[in-house]
């Protein structure tokens, strides 16, 4: 095995990607940097039933956004390459071939109606789904049952066939899990799994192996769902006789629905109304949609530290992490082997905190996204930040900025004064009149105007307490916004002004 750490993120292109395959992508990649290692990046496509166009692209997408990109992938290239399993597609074969010449796998020429004959013909209650295993191999057609003379005559005419692992009928076979110590398996109930299918294209059993050993893989981690797939992995690299080689094996808890019942699902953040992809996905065959942590208005920054945190913890109580930070403090040992309830308020909490401690110039390409979105020009960069650094500590996303920031830009067409009116005076017009002609002409210097405030509502006798509320319904044109001096700073002068001119037109 080589002595540099190597891993890899080895994703389906069919679909979207999901919150689990994200962490485990950052796992990946805090585990590498932590030691220095290598991050590798190989797309499994050799299900073309299931291949999405797109899909590949969509997840490179999300892993430049998150700011996980890999050392090694169809992409950059590298010395292990290629890097999609379809275009390795030769070298599978012999493998699975030298498998069958040491009597490990089988050649299989059961027909898809036989084989749903074999699942009605020997179903039981005891046994509800018959598999195609050591104790029902002897009874279907495959090299095993037909001989080597019948064998070849079928190959050599070309009859549609697969290579089939054959799983020893009751051998304990043990590893230690990085995540959950030791694990242990009875091959007896594992079925003879396909390894190379009739096209040609290996199954993701053998084509894992092959690939781990061939690109040096050191450490593999993936979900727990992929637990009962090991006793064969664990075969195959004893049997092609890399056993020494094989990579350290860490299997991940699963990330669950909030109230913990079962593996977070699409269909859950869509019932209950939060993302649970990376960024948005359209699904090229339904055209449905599926709404994304980027699209929803969260930092890559506030997402990889709330993603981090769903199945691992330092150990300190610590929350907030920078990537630089994570790095530095990730370690196998403290990863859960219990389900992580994934908590949106909580998510929600990382993402408010992320945005009130970033800077404007940090800031300002989201927001201006958020606010060209809803059709405001933002061409005035310098004006903008200093509009983030009013409004942020008061956004829970990014696309909250376009409420809380819009009236920056546009005025309220119609200042809904009502909230006001009950309480309106003559000298309550009288003041702002002369509050529009009095405003200090400096933009930005909020003491100022409060202070001409203050002292024209003493002039005309009147409360400052009383002349807050309409004075922000004329600027913002609601009962939101930071300290309503600050606002009118900002906007200056002039259109403070015409504002004011506005709002006691509504009142008139």
């Amino acid at each position: 095995m080589s002595n540099k750490i190597r891993v890899r993120f080895a994703p389906s292109p069919t679909g979207g990607l999901h919150l689990g395959g994200v962490r485990t992508v950052l796992y990946n990649y805090l585990f590498a940097r932590r030691h220095h290692g290598e991050f590798i990046l190989r797309i499994e496509d050799t299900d073309q039933s299931r291949f999405v166009p797109g899909a590949e692209e969509y997840i490179l997408d999300c892993l430049r956004w998150c700011g996980l990109m890999p050392d090694e992938s169809a992409l950059t290239g590298g010395p292990y390459g290629p890097y999609r399993q379809s275009e390795r597609k030769e070298m599978y074969r012999g493998y699975a071939e030298k498998l069958v010449a040491a009597g490990h796998a089988y050649y299989a020429f059961d027909t898809p109606a036989e084989l749903e004959e074999m699942r009605q013909r020997y179903r039981t209650a005891e046994n509800p789904s018959p598999q195609y295993d050591h104790r029902l191999r002897g009874a279907m057609k495959n090299s095993l049952t037909l001989g080597e003379k019948e064998t070849a005559r079928l190959i050599g005419e070309g009859i549609p066939h697969v290579i089939r692992i054959s799983m020893p009928a009751d051998q304990i076979l043990r590893f230690t899990d990085l995540v959950r110590g030791e694990v242990e398996f009875n091959t007896g109930t594992v079925d003879d799994k396909v390894l190379l299918k009739q096209d040609g294209m290996p199954t993701y059993h053998l084509a894992v192996v092959v690939d781990d050993y061939l690109m040096k893989i050191t450490h593999a981690f993936r979900g727990e769902e992929w637990l009962p797939s090991a006793p064969v992995h664990l075969l195959l690299w004893d049997y092609l006789g890399w056993k020494d080689s094989m990579p350290q094996w860490a299997h991940l808890p699963l990330i669950l629905k909030p109230d913990g019942n079962g593996k977070l699902s699409k269909r859950d953040g869509d019932r209950l109304g939060f993302p649970v992809f990376a960024m948005n996905w359209t699904d090229p065959k339904t055209g449905e949609l599926t709404t994304g942590f980027r699209e929803r208005g969260f930092l890559p920054e506030a997402f990889v530290n709330m993603l981090a945190l769903l199945g691992w913890n330092d150990g300190t109580g610590k929350e907030i992490f920078s990537l630089d930070e994570l790095v530095n403090a990730f370690s196998l040992d403290r990863v859960h082997k219990g389900g992580a309830r994934f908590d949106f308020e909580k998510a929600k909490w990382f993402n408010h905190e992320w945005i009130k401690a970033a800077t404007p110039e940090r800031l300002l390409p989201d927001v201006k996204a958020a606010l060209q979105q809803e059709g405001i020009d933002t061409n005035d960069d310098e004006y903008t930040k200093q509009v983030i650094v009013l409004v942020k500590d008061r956004c829970t996303f990014t696309t909250d900025f376009a409420t809380q920031a819009g009236f920056f830009y546009r005025a309220p067409e119609q200042p809904d004064m009502q909230a006001a009116a009950g309480k309106w005076s003559p000298e309550k017009t009288g003041f702002f009149r002369e509050l529009a002609d009095s405003l200090p002409p400096a933009a930005g210097d909020a003491a100022a105007v409060e202070q001409v405030f203050k002292e024209l509502a003493a002039k005309h006798g009147l409360k400052v307490g009383e002349l807050q509320l309409p004075f922000r319904l004329m600027l913002v044109g609601g009962k939101f916004g930071p300290a309503v001096f600050e606002i009118a700073a900002l906007l200056g002068a002039a259109e403070t002004g015409r504002r004011i001119s506005r709002g006691l037109q509504a009142l008139a």
